[in-house]
Formats: structure tokens, sequence, C-alpha cells
């Protein structure tokens, strides 16, 4: 029998709430406290009402994405997170961002900064959170730098904490927004409006009507943007509810985007993925997810044919059940259930550290 523990969770973007919803239901479950600290991104909120969750928005109104509007945005979050953490004094903090250790550091709270992004994707982050965090939890395939010492290794990827299949069960019901008397595909437009995003480029309008007209023929498209959507595009807008966007992409033919974490997903539930960024060959977890596991293809911006030859060359192929299949497999039998492994750290901490 465990020890009551208080626990907060701070979630800055819809894939935290992914990540930490198993481990957080369960913690809670057995009757350990939760507190869940946000600021606004995307459909986050959203996310959280619909499956139920109190939590508590330390920056409701978001940010520009400008360098002064992010540092000075940073100052704030620290101040909020800091007054709640003083009232609440939890065992434990958790989460993706900087707060957490600022927070921790100043309160003599320990704190578990979750990362799957090498240092060198996320310099500003690494350098603002790293330092002040009492560990660093990540996949063993990525490097957090000079932190390294910091670093709690686990064989698997944040995807496997809510994809994996002893939480995620595929349900076809559930996609009543969806047609599926025909093969649907899955394109995604990421904003790339974040510090460590740094002008890099993926998915233009005029790449994306391509690969529509190439996609059309075979199936339907369905786009889900974190951008503007252009009026050409918006017939193509999904229209699901955001839970069940894993469904979708299980169901999914194939999945096409500019997304790092959409295109981890789609791998990990064995439906062929296209990343279309300038992070390719240069991020760890999806390294491995293609070139351990073959799971996911990636393409830089300076290729757009490249991009079109492997949508065909995929579109021929997306009838072989079985060699999906096989990767899947491959896969489950050498990652672990990531929720599970971070339930027993978190709950045993700091004596379970490995």
């Amino acid at each position: 029998m465990h020890t009551k523990k208080n626990f907060l969770f701070y979630l800055g973007h819809p894939a935290h709430f992914h990540l930490f919803k198993v481990v957080m239901k369960n913690l809670k479950n057995k009757g350990h406290n939760i507190l869940i600290l946000i600021k606004k991104k995307d459909i986050l909120e959203e996310l959280l009402k619909r499956d139920g969750w109190d939590y508590i928005n330390i920056n409701p109104r978001g940010r520009a994405d400008n360098k002064l509007a992010i540092a000075w945005n940073l100052l704030m979050r620290d101040w909020e997170f800091i007054k709640i953490a003083r009232r609440y004094k939890p065992n434990l903090m958790i989460g993706t961002s900087a707060e957490i250790a600022h927070a921790g550091r100043l309160l003599k709270i320990p704190s578990i900064v979750v990362n799957e992004d090498d240092a060198s994707i996320v310099p500003l982050f690494a350098k603002l959170a790293y330092p002040f965090a009492s560990h660093i939890l990540a996949p063993d395939v990525c490097d957090v730098g000079k932190w390294n010492y910091k670093k709690i290794a686990y064989p698997s990827y944040h995807e496997l904490a809510y994809l994996h299949p002893d939480h995620f069960i595929p349900n076809e019901k559930l996609l009543t927004g969806i047609d599926l008397s025909k093969p649907f595909f899955i394109i995604r437009f990421a904003k790339l409006g974040a510090h460590h995003d740094g002008g890099r480029t993926g998915i233009t309008t005029a790449i994306a009507e391509k690969i529509c007209t190439l996609l059309a023929p075979h199936g339907n498209i369905y786009i889900s943007s974190e951008r503007e959507l252009e009026p050409q595009f918006e017939k193509y807008r999904i229209k699901i509810n955001p839970l069940h966007m894993h469904h979708a992409m299980y169901f999914a033919a194939m999945y096409i985007g500019d997304s790092q974490t959409m295109a981890a997903e789609a791998a990990v539930l064995g439906t062929p993925s296209i990343r279309f960024n300038d992070f390719v060959g240069e991020i760890g977890y999806l390294e491995d997810l293609e070139h351990k596991y073959n799971l996911t293809f990636g393409i830089r911006t300076h290729s757009p044919d490249q991009l079109y030859l492997t949508i065909e060359a995929l579109l021929a192929e997306h009838q072989n059940q079985s060699n999906k299949k096989h990767k899947l497999e491959r896969l489950l039998k050498e990652k672990i259930n990531a929720a599970a492994y971070m339930e027993t750290l978190f709950e045993n901490y700091p004596k379970f550290k490995v």
C-alpha cells in the first residue's frame, strides 16, 4: 500500500494530455491527489474538458511568437506556478515545460521534466529547464546533451504511454464523421511557430494541393490543421471528436504531415506515416522508428519530388496488412508500456529511478 501523495502535472500541448492521461487516471484511482496546470495551446483545454478533468489554466490568453513575448510569458507563468505549488505542496511535479523545474528549485520540490526531443532540437528549452530539474525522463534513444547525468532512460516512446495496446483499442464506431466505405488518408498541418522551429518549414500550400491530387483517386482525404486552413482545403477538414483522432489514425491508409508527434503516433499504430519538414534526420526517436522499424518515412523540404514518389509507393503497398502486423509485433516486443513505467516511477520516486 502506497502513501497517498500529491502530484502536480503541467501540460503545455495537446500531446501532453495524451502522454499523461493514463498515468494520471491510474494514480487518481489509487487514491493519490492530482492537480493539473496548463497553458493555452490549440485544443488542449477541449481535450481535458471532454475527458472530464479539472484543471487550472495559468496562461488563458496565450502569447505571441516573438522572443520578447516568449520570455515575458515564461516569467508570468513561473510566478503563477510558484504561487499555486506553494499552496498545493506537491510531493512531485511532472511536466514538459521549464516552469516546473524553476518552481521546483525555488520551493525545494522534486521535479521531473519529461521530453523526447534531443537537446539539439530544443536548445532553448534545454537551457531553461534541464539545469533546474531534479531528473529528466526521456526515451533511451533521446540525447539530452550535457545533462545526460540527470536522465532517467527507458526503452520506449511517449506515444506508447497512450497508444500501447494495453491502453488503446481501436474502434471504428467512434468515427462518425468519417466515410469508412473507402480508404481514407489523414493530412496534418502543424503551425511550426514554436521557439525551436526557428524558420523551419513544412508542407506549403502548393505541396498540399499536389498531395491531395495524388490521394484523391484512391480514397477520402481528411485534414487536421493547427494553422489557418486555406479555403480550397476546407472541404477536407476532419470533423470528429478530437479524443477520437487516434482511432481515425489507426484505420487510415496513410498519414502525411509536418507534425513530428502525429507522425510518431501513426507509426506506433502501424499506419504508414510520412513527415515532411526540416527536422528530418535530427530527432532520435523518429530516426529509431524510421530506420530500425521502418514505420515512418522522413523527407526534408528540399525534396518534394521524393515526397510524391513515397506517397505513390505507399499507395501501391497499402493493402499489405501482414507487413504492417509484422513491423508492429517487433516494435511492441522491444519497447515497453511507457505509462506503466511512469506510474511506477512517479509513485515510488525517488526510490525508483531506473
